[in-house]
């Protein structure tokens, strides 16, 4: 049970960060504009989002299990037929249909949780799918260009596909496992629930990760353009994004100490921030370790705030209130890198982009001193 948690979990990254790794071959090949180049990672983002609401509608009619096999699936026609794909416009079209698949998939494993594991086990369950998260963060961009594209005679379009279809193979294997420990769900709401005020303040402070994590990846290259140190990009990026994978050991550790605890995500907030803002401030290798330590640190804070859905309420409400808050953190994940850009295309300086991430998470982090996470009484099942 705890490898199909994470092998779920490898499978709500790869597909989205093989596209960096093969941009420069599909935009040869399909002869991309820059800017649909980068849609390739953007679009996929911009569908997390927005396919949080059909995940949740999902939930609700077929159940968690039913959903995540499903999601699957769609991910998996999506991914691999971007392989397939004779123009631009279809390349476009698979790619929302792989991020619609993801965006489905991701409330559907902490609805999953209360019925695969007993409630002490929940937040080692959380930490093990996101391990998996985490690690396809690394694995899709780090190992596809040197070890699985030369198995597929270096074709972009054979390895979209080769990384695509053994997705299916865990599909299936979702319904090996029998147990289930939560009481048979109710057909109900399945929008998200803005009264509660869980929905929001989750989905600001993962935006608040999301948006600095997504966003610095983004302008790193042109950041260390502009510090006179483009060449140590390749090094840069490699460090950046092993910091997630060490980000989700860690949290195998910690999970039962930290997730679930207020002070936490406090810390973790503050600790990312200055991260983030000692990349603009030191120089040299110094400000790409401050780059590498909040990846890591942000990596953690990800971890907690999407750990705390089926810790905090009834397991019939875990998928919505989960849906509605990777509805908020991924858009704001998606705009508030995207209006960095457009500043600092305004200003002509990359540091900008930058600190527009940094207004943004200093704005929400007074959120994280007001939660409330005392879990809800579990409303009548039936």
């Amino acid at each position: 049970m705890a490898i199909l948690l994470w092998l779920a979990g490898v499978y709500l990254r790869i597909p989205v960060l093989v596209a960096p790794a093969l941009a420069p071959f599909i935009s040869e090949d399909l002869a991309l504009s820059q800017t649909l180049t980068g849609a390739l990672t953007t679009l996929p983002i911009l569908m997390l989002a927005i396919g949080a609401m059909p995940g949740s509608l999902a939930i609700s009619r077929l159940g968690p299990r039913n959903t995540l096999a499903l999601a699957m699936v769609i991910m998996v026609l999506g991914s691999a037929g971007r392989g397939l794909v004779p123009d631009t416009l279809t390349l476009m079209i698979t790619s929302a249909v792989m991020g619609l698949g993801v965006a489905m998939m991701q409330p559907a494993l902490p609805a999953l949780l209360p019925r695969w594991l007993q409630p002490h086990h929940i937040a080692l369950g959380s930490a093990i799918y996101m391990n998996g998260l985490l690690m396809g963060e690394f694995i899709g961009a780090g190992i596809t260009l040197p070890l699985v594209m030369p198995l597929f005679d270096h074709s972009w379009r054979a390895t979209l596909i080769a990384w695509s279809l053994p997705a299916l193979l865990v599909a299936a294997a979702l319904y090996l496992p029998k147990r289930d420990y939560a009481p048979p769900a109710r057909k109900g709401a399945w929008l998200p629930d803005w009264k509660n005020p869980l929905t929001l303040r989750l989905g600001l402070l993962l935006g608040l990760s999301g948006s600095m994590f997504f966003g610095l990846n983004a302008y790193m290259g042109n950041l260390l353009e502009q510090q006179g140190q483009f060449d140590r990009l390749s090094e840069a990026l490699f460090w950046f994004n092993v910091a997630q994978v060490a980000a989700s050991l860690i949290m195998l550790k910690m999970a039962r100490v930290w997730i679930g605890r207020r002070s936490a995500i406090v810390v973790l907030a503050c600790l990312s921030i200055t991260g983030t803002l000692g990349t603009l401030i030191l120089d040299g290798w110094w400000s790409i370790a401050s780059a590498t330590f909040m990846s890591c640190v942000a990596g953690m804070l990800l971890i907690v705030l999407v750990a705390l859905p089926p810790l905090l309420v009834a397991p019939s409400e875990t998928g919505r209130l989960s849906a509605g808050t990777f509805l908020v953190g991924y858009a704001m994940a998606f705009s508030v890198p995207m209006l960095g850009g457009v500043i600092s295309d305004w200003t002509g300086d990359t540091r900008h982009a930058i600190m527009t991430m940094i207004a943004y998470s200093l704005l929400v982090l007074p959120l994280a001193f007001t939660l409330d996470l005392e879990r809800k009484k579990d409303q009548p099942e039936g």
